[in-house]
């Protein structure tokens, strides 16, 4: 597999001409990898004006010694606040969003410092309003919920197959869609809007370009979720964008794979089905008004990084996930890595979200992930009972790939189970999402009474938090959901795994906060 990727995609064979059908983007040209608002920023802070302005900082003249000693004097004198207003830009913010929304392909751009949180936030918010139904996947961020609270949408949930094997939620499906669409239909209501998690943690990406499709001919707006998958546009060996296969608003981490600091992100619109005007102040309803001009610098940064090579920028990091997965499973026995043949039909998963297995080499992956981490210093992205999660990104380096390779043989030699088929067999894992029933929309839930009551007695109760196994933040337990066996004992079997429990107010599961009702 190694050695077929030295075979360049065919869109990087060709001449780079706009006018091909397989060259992704435009001659690069000397100004596109500049970064306007980078340059206005550094421009700004070399004038030596006198400040009465905040930060109180004051350009560090008045840094805290104790930050300034650990990250230096260099980010005080950025962190300013006078170049462009951020929910009406007309310079050097409005410029950088234009070439971000030129280089992903979007009709607007939108930079955001609240993370993707706030964008998925921002998309339900602009396109559901009290009492719309929003259809979504139940294995949404709990930013989802967070929307339909802000919002008063009413969820409509399509239940993710799993994949028992893995432990992993599957792709979603157009004949999904299609079903949730037709049971509103036979309930006399228009969905407002379908929002899709695709890529997944995990990297599992659902056929958008069909579901979309059939959206758009009944109106109907499509959100992505695309988190995992800002880095999608820059290799054709990756999956299709979510932009390029027609989805109506789009929100990318820009942190996660791309190199923008965390907590920064965009949003991206394409076409007019959704109302930009009331995306804006939506925007302007959820963000800071004194946003950090290091995450605005960070994305401008990250998009003129990646414009100066948009071609070839991913391919070392693609060799490297290839050499990583290869090496885990010819060197290590009973070693294996997630792949899309795993999940029958899913059109293309991104290579670089290595998970490899860790229960078939007879090391739950909560305890391997310890392992690794204290033992090894090696931190992979994403633990679970079955498997670790390990990202590649541009930063990712040869060293550190044999390090985890190396790490996990000793790891499976030293801490595996001889026989771990048999020794493991009897261990019993829930599906988190099973049969769900709501008693309460999740905006009724949170302005709910609450009481607290001990988790023996909480079944049949009607839910009164958003709990969830961190990461990958995916809600197991949701405000106004019936409580059930199943995602109790799957929360309660990953807290005995040793997964962190987020959301509850007993992290550790004795008690449960329900709705007084």
């Amino acid at each position: 597999r190694v050695s077929d990727l030295m075979v360049k995609c065919p869109s990087k064979q060709v001449s780079h001409s706009f006018d091909s059908k397989s060259s992704q983007f435009p001659p690069v040209e000397e100004d596109k990898s500049t970064a306007p608002f980078v340059s206005a920023l550094k421009a700004y802070a070399e004038r030596n004006a006198a400040g009465f302005t905040f930060p109180g900082h004051n350009r560090g003249m008045a840094a805290p010694p104790l930050l300034e000693q650990l990250i230096g004097k260099g980010p005080f004198h950025h962190d300013l606040a006078e170049l462009d207003n951020f929910f009406s830009p007309k310079g050097a913010i409005l410029d950088a969003q234009k070439k971000a929304a030129e280089l992903f392909g979007a009709t607007e751009t939108w930079f955001l410092v609240g993370g993707t949180t706030c964008g998925v936030e921002a998309s339900i918010m602009s396109t559901c309003s009290p009492g719309d139904t929003l259809i979504l996947t139940r294995n949404s961020h709990t930013s989802a919920i967070s929307g339909m609270v802000l919002s008063g949408a009413l969820p409509k949930y399509m239940i993710p197959e799993y994949n028992t094997s893995w432990g992993i939620a599957d792709w979603i499906k157009l004949d999904q869609v299609v079903k949730a669409i037709d049971e509103l239909h036979e309930e006399g209501k228009e969905p407002a809007a379908v929002l899709i998690t695709s890529p997944t943690y995990h990297g599992i990406c659902s056929d958008l370009e069909k579901i979309i499709d059939l959206c758009h001919k009944q109106q109907i707006p499509v959100i992505i979720d695309e988190a995992h998958g800002a880095h999608f546009k820059f290799d054709c060996r990756l999956p299709s964008t979510a932009l390029e296969q027609g989805a109506d608003l789009v929100i990318q981490s820009t942190h996660k794979v791309l190199c923008s600091f965390s907590q920064s992100s965009m949003l991206h619109l394409s076409g007019s089905m959704v109302d930009r005007e009331r995306i804006s102040r939506c925007l302007q309803t959820l963000q800071s008004t004194s946003p950090s001009y290091l995450l605005l610098a960070s994305l401008d940064a990250t998009r003129a990084q990646l414009s100066k090579n948009p071609y070839t920028i991913f391919d070392t990091a693609i060799l490297l996930a290839h050499q990583l997965a290869d090496e885990v499973q010819t060197s290590i026995p009973n070693a294996s890595v997630l792949e899309s043949a795993d999940f029958e039909g899913m059109p293309k998963k991104d290579p670089l979200h290595v998970t490899i297995d860790t229960w078939k080499l007879g090391v739950p992956g909560y305890d391997a992930y310890k392992i690794l981490r204290e033992e090894y210093d090696i931190i992979p992205e994403l633990r679970s009972q079955k498997s670790l999660t390990f990202a590649v990104s541009l930063g990712t380096c040869r060293e550190h790939v044999q390090r985890v390779v190396h790490g996990i043989k000793d790891m499976a030699a030293m801490h595996g189970l001889d026989n771990p088929d048999q020794a493991m067999i009897n261990h019993y894992e829930c599906l988190p999402f099973g049969e769900i029933s709501i008693k309460l929309s999740p905006r009724e839930a949170f302005f709910a009474n609450k009481r607290r009551i001990n988790v023996d007695e909480s079944l049949g109760e009607t839910c009164g938090e958003l709990i969830c196994t961190f990461p990958p933040g995916i809600p197991v337990l949701i405000p106004g959901e019936v409580m059930t066996q199943n995602p109790l004992s799957y929360l309660l079997n990953a807290r005995d795994g040793g997964a962190v429990i987020s959301g509850a107010a007993d992290s550790h599961l004795h008690s449960i906060v329900v709705c007084d009702i």
